[in-house]
């Protein structure tokens, strides 16, 4: 087929890569500007777009789609689709009905649960059992269009940064397999009933507060990693917690309770299984331990 293909982050790189290694036509990739990052503020290309560089496809990335000269090239390239996974524009309705089959979309949840930008990270704070990849033909609401393959995988104890992964590389499966089949496949219109809304992760909501159960905080601790990364302060120091256990103990929330870096919380307590100080590696309990000094009576907030 020939396609337009829509992404930005490390997540949408496997969509991009398996649609090429399937013998489709990608004859543009759109993604989001470069951002200027480091010392010299240079401009530093999204994944995706680095990527679509190596493997010499056209990349544009316009700052918007709104605009009738950028509607016109997109529809110039006569796609028989548009393949979208986490491109971060809105695409208006010339866009959408621009290729022949639509513009079919890479989603990181089951919908119609967990619409909208943090669907992984959502998935794991909920306590969801399962979570997932929809193929869905886009539309103009959020993530609201009807629904042509699913894919489950169970959350477990995985991190987002774990889930990430599995789902990015389920994605890019289940949309070669939507386009193989795309002239039978039958569209499931989303019950807007069960729609739940995923939105996007602040940093200020990734600060622990040990009044939680310590269940409810050690599945905030997974979904916040590796970004933006759970934090509280000890002794004045800043302290990213990415991984977590329960410990059946009790006190007063923030309270160490040993010299294992137990913290009791509002029910239970939690202890570190990884963690990170700032400007400092991530490192295992242990490793944090041998160059720090815990004491029962710390108070962690």
């Amino acid at each position: 087929m020939r396609l337009v293909f829509m992404g930005t982050p490390d997540f949408a790189v496997p969509t991009l890569d398996a649609l090429v290694e399937a013998g489709h036509d990608v004859v543009a990739v759109y993604s989001q500007p470069p951002s200027r990052a480091g010392r010299g503020k240079k401009e530093r290309p999204s994944p995706v777009h680095t990527r679509a560089e190596e493997l010499g496809i056209e990349v544009r990335h316009p700052v918007s789609l709104k605009g009738a000269d950028e509607q016109a090239a997109f529809a110039a390239l006569e796609a028989d689709a548009a393949v979208v996974a986490a491109y971060g524009l809105l695409l208006p309705q010339a866009v959408l009905d621009a290729p022949k089959h639509g513009c079919l979309n890479v989603h990181g949840s089951l919908l119609p649960r967990w619409r909208g930008a943090a669907p992984i990270h959502r998935a794991i704070e909920a306590g969801d059992e399962q979570t997932g990849i929809t193929i869905m033909r886009m539309e103009k609401g959020l993530d609201t269009g009807p629904m042509l393959l699913k894919g489950a995988t169970p959350v477990d104890h995985k991190t987002t940064g774990e889930l990430h992964d599995e789902l990015a590389a389920m994605g890019a499966a289940l949309m070669v397999e939507a386009l193989a089949q795309i002239e039978t496949l039958e569209d499931e219109v989303q019950d807007d009933a069960l729609a739940t809304y995923a939105p996007k992760i602040s940093k200020d909501e990734a600060k622990l507060d040990f009044t939680k159960p310590a269940g409810v905080l050690e599945r905030e601790v997974r979904a916040f990693s590796p970004f933006p990364g759970s934090w509280f302060e000890l002794d004045g120091a800043r302290i990213k917690l990415l991984r977590a256990e329960m410990v059946d103990a009790d006190g007063a929330p923030g309270t160490v309770l040993d010299d294992r870096l137990t913290i009791a919380c509002g029910k239970a307590a939690i202890r570190p299984v990884t963690l990170q100080r700032a400007g400092k590696p991530a490192m295992a309990l242990d490793d944090f331990l041998r160059g720090n000094t815990i004491a029962a009576g710390m108070m962690a907030g």
